[in-house]
């Protein structure tokens, strides 16, 4: 059986103490360290985790729901993934779940492995979202690093204009051109062409952006 690694978090939410209870023994059984509040305002309270986890969400909470949960922190940066656990199988539920990025729904009573299998593929998800926000975190600040002028050049040399058609349209030389596109490239840690448009596509840079 896959064991955690160091570092991983499973978040129950649930109001039934007992369901907590057993949830939280099934999660030392397999080595995970986990997490259990009893209603969506007491998780919101408690300090954020900032490695790979999910969230198993209860559907029917007293006072915000499951979903409205699920709602309030698709709104912020980098949403865990979430699986839901409801004792009724409430099909337009569970479609808007799932619409809304839900992983799994489960129904009560609902059998150990398919939780497990569910809760192992939702670290997976966090920690791949995870890699992918540090990354273009990184390719950020590597494109705040550089000069107004820089960034004008690196948005024509990714339209694929050659360095005289970028002289003639910032009114420089092509001189002046070839070494900002040189302090792009080393910037961005581009290692071609290809490679520079790919990072301005991550970045959002279009013809009218900069």
């Amino acid at each position: 059986m896959k064991r955690a690694d160091a570092g991983e978090t499973v978040v129950f939410v649930d109001d039934d103490p007992s369901i907590r209870e057993a949830l939280l023994a099934l999660m030392e059984s397999i080595g995970m360290p986990a997490l259990a509040y009893g209603s969506v305002q007491a998780f919101l309270d408690a300090p954020p985790i900032d490695t790979p986890h999910c969230l198993v969400l209860d559907v029917r909470l007293p006072g915000r729901s499951g979903l409205d949960l699920q709602a309030e922190l698709a709104r912020k940066d980098l949403a865990p993934p979430i699986i839901f656990l409801t004792g009724h199988a409430d099909v337009p539920m569970t479609v808007r779940a799932m619409k809304a990025g839900a992983i799994e729904f489960l129904v009560k009573p609902f059998r150990d492995q398919d939780l497990i299998d569910a809760i192992h593929e939702g670290i997976e998800r966090d920690r791949q979202q995870r890699s992918e926000h540090g990354a273009l975190h990184s390719l950020r600040e590597r494109y705040e690093s550089l000069t107004p002028r820089a960034r004008e050049v690196m948005q024509h040399v990714v339209q694929g204009l050659l360095n005289k058609q970028i002289a003639g349209i910032m009114d420089v030389s092509e001189i002046t051109v070839k070494v900002h596109r040189g302090q792009v490239m080393r910037k961005m840690g581009a290692r071609s062409v290809a490679d520079l448009v790919r990072m301005a596509d991550q970045l959002g840079i279009g013809p009218t952006q900069g």
